[in-house]
């Protein structure tokens, strides 16, 4: 593949914290490489402007792996960017050409407060984790993997479900900026082995119960969820994580 190097124009939500009104800045890249990372051109430019005494843009990384999450970027548009199933930090910048302006958002939604630039508070998922997506296990050693029988439809099912790395690209996606794709995929793969058995009767009940105080809108399925997810979680949990709090409903009365 063709090496390059491109000069960019980059728009940037600037945001001190939640209190204070945000705004687009305009900032000039120069002699950026096609085999750079999106989060390496941004370190570029923070360097740029460390340079220039100014305050770098706050953003979310960890692993730089597309395995934790938090690089929540609103990408012309689009969460983590124009590649399908691909993580702000696995969008390399062949992606553009030379000249391209990006605009380059923090997530929108009101259970994702704005802490600072590009980053937004996302505990909400944590909070609604903690309502029910866990299972009950004796602790010591870990227990033989072949000691419970797992149907393998229903062992690859759950395995696609917790794929779901809780980046909140679904929410930032949704126009009702919906939480329904995360939490379906948590209830599914817990739902679909025996081991999540224990908590199943209260599970569905209790983190629904919780992403609906979040403040996350209600899902209509419009499918932009499914779309934009980095991890090509399937909107069939959504159906399962309906049917899992219908049949708790039923069972309750």
């Amino acid at each position: 593949m063709e090496h390059y190097t491109m000069n960019l124009t980059l728009k940037i939500w600037r945001q001190q914290n939640t209190q204070t009104p945000g705004r687009f800045e305009t900032y000039p890249v120069k002699n950026i490489s096609s085999e750079m990372s999106f989060l390496e051109m941004i370190d570029v430019l923070n360097e740029q402007l460390i340079k220039e005494g100014k305050d770098p843009v706050a953003f979310d990384h960890d692993c730089r792996e597309g395995i934790c999450g938090m690089c929540s970027m609103y990408i012309n548009g689009r969460p983590h960017g124009p590649w399908q199933k691909n993580t702000t930090c696995q969008l390399h910048m062949r992606a553009y050409q030379d000249g391209d302006t990006i605009t380059v958002e923090p997530w929108r939604a009101n259970a994702f407060p704005v802490i600072k630039d590009l980053m937004v508070d996302r505990s909400a998922f944590d909070r609604i984790i903690q309502a029910g997506g866990y299972i009950s296990v004796n602790t010591g050693s870990a227990v033989d993997a072949n000691a419970i029988a797992v149907e393998k439809d229903h062992a690859d099912a759950a395995f696609a479900a917790a794929a779901c790395i809780g980046c909140g690209a679904c929410v930032a996606a949704c126009k009702n900026s919906s939480a329904m794709l995360f939490v379906s995929a948590k209830v599914s793969h817990l739902a679909l082995l025996p081991q999540g058995s224990p908590e199943r009767k209260t599970r569905s009940m209790n983190m629904v119960a919780q992403m609906d105080k979040e403040g996350f809108g209600a899902c209509t399925n419009t499918g932009a969820c499914e779309a934009v997810c980095p991890k090509g979680i399937s909107i069939e949990n959504i159906a399962r994580l309906n049917r899992e709090y219908m049949m708790t409903g039923l069972s309750d009365d």
